[in-house]
């Protein structure tokens, strides 16, 4: 153990403010040691960067996360024909592929009883990058409404690209009653687009191609903020890096400035 201390304070405090009482470290010092699984409450891993201590806890910081402790985020990358999660009788589940053959890196798979629900979910016709997680501070950051993070799927469809189209794919649809955020919607061939969206609904690039007369034939997810498929061969899965979640939980806070406009312009 690097530091320990007992919480004497009246009334509950914020971890980072305190260890930066204590000269431990710096507020966002403490916010890279809480993503990198070195921050412990009664020997419990911190996993909320803004978590509190109560009047008489322990906390440790540690030299290094320890493996296999702490919360667990797997990236995926799901082939077409997988379902996220819940699967109907027949259906195979995406968390199927966490098998040691399987694992970039040569990673153990995590434990078969470890609840690892999907953030953001992609559907079973749909490839791409998904993201297994136990994190909650990660799939907040995700799925939240209030997240920044853009995600970016290559999509190609069936039907005339025309300006009109993309124009209203781009803003003014509505969804369930409700209007969508603007997407970055960019063509990419004769029948290809590319999306960026900072919303999740269910099928939204499915159902937003219907609504302008196109129906989609193939789609894959290749981004969520930081995160992508670089590196990561179709069926094959990976842990999330400590600087990768840093990376994540930053570019996802509502409260960073999203800078000027959603989306550059493309041709």
């Amino acid at each position: 153990m690097s530091w320990s201390g007992r919480f004497h304070g009246d009334a509950p405090e914020r971890v980072n403010r305190w260890l930066a009482h204590q000269g431990v470290c710096s507020r966002r010092e403490a916010e890279a040691l809480i993503a990198e699984g070195r921050v412990r409450i009664e020997g419990e891993t911190v996993a909320d960067p803004g978590r509190k201590i109560l009047p008489g806890q322990t906390l440790e910081v540690i030299d290094e996360a320890s493996p296999g402790e702490g919360p667990v985020t797997i990236l995926v990358n799901k082939p077409p024909g997988l379902v996220s999660a819940h699967p109907e009788p027949g259906q195979a589940e995406a968390r199927s592929l966490l098998t040691a053959d399987r694992a970039e890196g040569g990673e153990p798979p995590p434990p078969t009883d470890l609840s690892l629900p999907p953030a953001g979910r992609l559907d079973r016709e749909s490839r791409g990058l998904l993201v297994l997680s136990s994190d909650g501070v990660v799939a907040r950051a995700i799925i939240s409404p209030a997240s920044m993070l853009k995600k970016e799927y290559q999509v190609r469809v069936a039907g005339a690209l025309t300006a009109d189209r993309i124009a209203r794919l781009r803003h003014g649809l509505s969804l369930d009653g409700r209007l969508l955020k603007p997407a970055g919607v960019f063509r990419r061939g004769e029948d290809r687009l590319r999306f960026v969206l900072t919303e999740g609904r269910n099928r939204q690039i499915r159902r937003m191609c219907e609504l302008v007369g196109l129906r989609v034939t193939d789609l894959q997810r290749t981004r969520i903020g930081p995160l992508s498929l670089e590196g990561l061969p179709e069926g094959r899965w990976r842990r999330l890096t400590a600087p990768e979640r840093r990376d994540l939980l930053t570019r996802g806070d509502p409260s960073q400035d999203p800078g000027p406009g959603p989306y550059p312009e493309e041709t």
